[in-house]
């Protein structure tokens, strides 16, 4: 399962919305679940923060790349705050909520979620973990946190 605070939920998809018509994409950031559990399918993880990242593909309207040297600086970061990579995000402005040929293609984070946000009507996010190049990718849950008050 894929929990997201309410907080990093809704940047992914205020970012999705402001990108469009282009697939924007960034860094899931917070805990992530163990894929080395007795039930490795049941793993959970806690996205805290999506940190977006520029898309530099060369066809940003149905690709998404991030670039390397960006990629490394942003893992670097969240490493430094005592956070985790749970994944990666990218939207599909007019494409299906679930992954492309493409994304299967270039997926390489084994056990990590990769969260998509359809905007083909009401927004939709949804999230797949890599398994690796056998395996390919396995549907996850995707819940958002309620926020508690104390009052």
């Amino acid at each position: 399962m894929l929990e997201f605070t309410r907080a990093a939920y809704d940047a992914v998809v205020d970012h999705a919305r402001r990108g469009e018509p282009r697939e924007v994409c960034g860094v899931l950031a917070g805990m992530r679940g163990a894929p080395d559990s007795e039930d490795a399918d049941r793993a959970e993880s806690l996205v805290t923060e999506a940190l977006p990242t520029e898309n530099v593909a060369e066809r940003p309207e149905t690709r998404y790349r991030i670039d390397p040297e960006e990629l490394f600086a942003v893992v670097e970061s969240i490493e430094g705050d005592g956070l985790e990579v749970v994944g990666f995000y990218h939207s599909h402005p007019a494409g299906p909520p679930r992954p492309s040929e493409t994304d299967v293609a270039r997926a390489t984070w084994t056990d990590h979620s990769y969260a998509i946000c359809a905007l083909d009507g009401h927004p939709f996010v949804g999230s797949w973990r890599w398994r690796g190049t056998d395996e390919g990718f396995d549907r996850e849950v995707v819940a958002v946190r309620s926020e508690r008050s104390d009052a």
